[in-house]
Order: C-alpha cells, then sequence, then structure tokens
C-alpha cells in the first residue's frame, strides 16, 4: 500500500540528547532554524508528534508565519496542517494546547485507548487501529483515508526510535546543537533495539547560524515483499535514470539500479546507455558489476519496467540476466505493457526461479513519463 513521505525532524545536543531534566524546555535550535522548521510545517500535510511529548511540552505545532499560512490556503490546503499524536493508552490531557490550537486532529490509538479518549473529551478525531498500535497502518490510514503524502514528524524519541526501526522514515532532518547535556535521565533522540544495517545516505548539510542541519536518507533495501522507504528512494532513483535514455521509437527508456543489501549502490544504468542502441537497463547495470561479488546473492535489482522475458536484440532477456547473476529481489514501478512483446511477463520467469518481484505502482506514472511518445 502507498505510505506518506515521513520526514523526522529533531534537534539535539552534540551528545545526543533532545533535553535537560530541567522544569523548562531546553532551546536547542537557533531563532533561523525555528524560522526553518515553521517552512518545512507549512510545506507538509501533516504533522505527528507521540503522546510523550505533547504531556512533556505541551506543543502548538503551528505554522507561524502568516504569510506561509497565506500560501498554503492560495494553494487550495488548508491553513494549518493536520495534528496527529498517536496513544496506545489515549491517557491525553484534554486541556493540552495540542487540541486547541489550528486546524483538525487526529488522534490514533488502541480500542482500549479510543474509548478513554471518549470518555476524556479529547477534541480530535479519534481512530482505533485496533487491539495493538501498528505504525504501518497508521501510515496506510494517514495516506488513504486523510489524504497525507508528506508527513512531519516531530518527536519525541520513542517515535523516531520506532519508525527509524520498522524502516519507515524516509528521511531525517537532524540540527545539532553546539550544547552539551550530559545527564543520563535526559531524553535521548534514539533508543537501544534492532535497527537495518548499513550507512544513511548523507543529503544535505547547511550551517545555520551556530547549529547544523543534516539531511539523511535511508539506504538499505527491504527483504522478500517487505517494502522499505529505502526501496522507494532506489526505485525514484531508477525512474531518474530513465529520462537519461537517448529516445527511441522501438523499446522502452528505463532506469536500473543494483543495490545491496547493505545499501550500498553497486551499479546503475539505462537503455540504450553509452551509445549501444541495444543495450538494456538491467543489462547495462548488471555489466558494471563483478559476476564474482557474493553481495549479488541479497542484492536487490530496482527497475523503472519490469524486466523483459524475451526480446529479440539479443539472446538473453532481462529477467534471465537477473537470475544468473544470483539476484533473488525484484522492485520495479510498471508492468511491462505488450507495445513490443505480447503477453510480456518478466515477473513470472522471476518468481518460477524463487525470485521476489515487488511492484510499487505508486511509481507508474514516473516510470511511463519518458515513454509517452510510444502509447496510443
Amino acid at each position: 500500500m502507498p505510505l506518506p513521505y515521513v520526514l523526522l525532524s529533531a534537534a539535539v545536543s552534540l551528545d545526543g540528547y533532545l533535553d535537560d531534566t530541567g522544569p523548562e524546555r531546553l532551546l536547542l535550535s537557533s531563532p533561523a532554524d525555528f524560522d526553518r522548521v515553521d517552512e518545512v510545517r507549512a510545506s507538509v500535510d501533516a504533522i505527528l508528534v507521540g503522546a510523550g511529548t505533547i504531556r512533556a511540552d505541551d506543543p502548538r505545532l503551528l505554522v507561524n508565519s502568516a504569510g506561509r499560512r497565506a500560501a498554503r490556503t492560495a494553494a487550495g490546503k488548508a491553513e494549518y496542517p493536520l495534528k496527529v499524536t498517536v496513544s496506545a493508552t489515549g491517557e491525553l490531557d484534554r486541556a493540552a494546547r495540542f487540541w486547541h490550537t489550528g486546524g483538525e486532529k487526529v488522534l490514533l490509538t488502541t480500542d482500549e485507548g479510543a474509548r478513554r479518549a471518549h470518555a476524556l473529551g479529547v477534541a480530535a478525531d479519534v481512530v482505533t487501529l485496533g487491539a495493538m498500535l501498528d505504525w504501518r497502518a497508521a501510515l496506510e490510514y494517514l495516506h488513504d483515508r486523510r489524504g497525507v503524502r508528506r508527513l512531519m514528524v516531530e518527536g519525541g524519541g520513542s517515535v523516531h526510535t520506532q519508525l527509524l526501526q520498522e524502516e519507515l522514515a524516509d528521511e531525517l532532518q537532524l540540527v545539532l546543537a553546539p550544547l552539551l547535556v550530559g545527564d543520563p535521565d535526559a531524553p535521548r533522540l534514539f533508543g537501544p533495539g534492532a535497527y537495518r544495517r548499513g550507512r544513511l545516505r548523507l543529503a544535505e548539510t547547511r550551517r545555520i547560524e551556530d547549529v547544523v542541519l543534516t539531511r539523511y536518507l535511508p539506504t538499505a533495501p527491504g527483504t522478500g515483499d517487505r517494502v522499505t522507504a529505502a526501496d522507494r528512494h532506489w526505485l525514484a532513483l531508477a525512474c531518474e535514470l530513465a529520462e537519461l535514455c537517448p529516445p527511441s521509437g522501438t523499446a522502452f527508456s528505463v532506469g536500473a539500479v543494483v543495490v545491496a543489501a547493505d545499501g550500498s549502490e553497486l551499479a546503475r544504468g539505462y537503455s540504450r546507455e553509452g551509445g549501444d542502441a541495444v543495450v538494456h537497463a538491467e543489462e547495462a547495470a548488471l555489466a558494471k558489476v563483478d559476476p564474482a561479488d557474493a553481495r549479488l546473492a541479497t542484492a536487490t535489482v530496482y527497475s523503472s519496467l519490469e524486466p523483459c522475458a524475451r526480446r529479440a536484440s539479443r539472446p538473453a532477456p532481462c529477467a534471465s540476466l537477473i537470475l544468473d547473476a544470483g539476484v533473488r529481489r525484484v522492485v520495479t514501478a510498471w508492468r511491462e505493457p505488450d507495445t513490443f512483446v505480447p503477453g510480456a511477463d518478466g515477473s513470472g520467469v522471476l518468481a518460477a526461479q524463487g525470485a521476489t518481484v515487488v511492484v510499487l505502482p505508486e511509481f507508474e506514472e514516473r516510470a511511463k513519463a519518458p515513454n509517452r511518445h510510444l502509447e496510443g
């Protein structure tokens, strides 16, 4: 199921703390960075915090700039993003500012938590996710029922930890403040637990007065049919590569990326790359990887179009090349139409040999874009 783009946002001290243990909230960001956060808030469809953040900080989570609010309404959006909180117990202070400022609010909770929240009179749409909290179900609800395409998560540490551990975070925006807390009882950004191996990719660093913003993207692919945020990043890259293809009236424009299990990019390619008029994207990418590379056995191939099962230009179709390389997981955006090969079914060829094929239809239009001239 499609999910919102999940952006985790936090500011921490040099030693990794979100706050100290004093009675007042420790301000880690600079004035210019608070304005940047306001800009990000204005750009999203919803802002989410955990119940613990509401209890500890009593945030309003507003877009403070009147100009940004006006721009939202001019674009046909609500003045304020939807405000969302998650609580298993439903034990929340109905007088908190979260409920009484801004626009619409949603509480995602359990069956038991919903009963308690209704009894307390919490001023929000109370939505139960069942007997237990399920983050994927929560995100699916926000996407499908509330139209949330971009979700900003502002805490707390347990929420950030859970979303990263469940591989549901698309981006981490982390501000590093020039302070040291050093109190073992103070809240930290990330808690212990099982995180996916592999390095995050640094997308940006920016100095903002005396703090530094860093933006990181996850890189480690999912396993089997489990889709992670990194899968979406890599498939988006494959779609971008398809736009580099020299146009053709007799072949699709396709991009492909081969990624190791730890998130290391092994190779990339695109159709007709390097002046080869008949080379396919997956073929071009795999040709750049040493066939003896042991990482291929647990790698994922991302292709903007389903790998071909038959081709006239060369003996080996891409589905066979992928299997021969030892790869057993493929993520694609678009099933091959019958434009050139009737009954194309590269996914069936792959699945018959034990490979997992994941189709992410939310990328289909991007994959089709460089091939519009072939329609009709």
